[in-house]
């Protein structure tokens, strides 16, 4: 019991600094929003389908969070760590993945993916609004928030059919 224990916390923690280290380590610059396109969002995606719920929650919540505050955005960080832990968590909850009888591309985990990046950029647009005071305002990042979103999406795919090809559930259950 205390061995499971402690391979979950060490795999939160390990998904949590993957997705700060993959928002921070490329980022494209959106002048019109101050804010940024990053990478991070795919991490979550695959922290929710390939380990559940309470992964997506912690490593999307955390990391993103961590991000924020590593990179300049501290100000975010408190919705950020809203937004992206109940990202994670809605797609964790919704998708249906166990390396078996549920295969990793599937209706379910695509439909549970677009899901929590339509929160993600739904989130963004009201705590935009309240940081901006100004819904039109936080319009403008509707945009760039959608290409993240598709780009985040893409990135999940590829790297999840890898994973699930090299049937990586294998290598955490024991």
């Amino acid at each position: 019991m205390r061995d499971k224990k402690t391979k979950e916390l060490c795999l939160k923690g390990m998904l949590t600094a993957l997705v700060a280290l993959c928002t921070i380590a490329i980022r494209v610059p959106v002048p019109a929003t101050n804010g940024y396109i990053h990478l991070g969002d795919s991490m979550i995606l695959l922290s929710g389908v390939l380990f559940g719920w309470e992964y997506g929650l912690v490593a999307g919540g955390l990391g993103s969070a961590l991000a924020d505050v590593l990179g300049g955005y501290a100000h975010w960080a408190p919705f950020t760590l809203v937004i992206k832990a109940l990202m994670g968590a809605l797609i964790g909850k919704l998708a249906k993945y166990d390396g078996t009888e549920h295969a990793f591309v599937s209706l379910r985990n695509v439909a549970a993916s677009v899901v929590g990046l339509l929160w993600m950029i739904v989130g963004y647009l009201l705590a935009g609004t309240v940081l901006e005071g100004s819904f039109a305002v936080s319009l403008t990042s509707v945009p760039s928030n959608g290409v993240q979103a598709v780009g985040g999406f893409i990135i999940f795919a590829v790297l999840g059919y890898a994973l699930d090809k090299a049937k990586i559930r294998r290598f955490l259950e024991s």
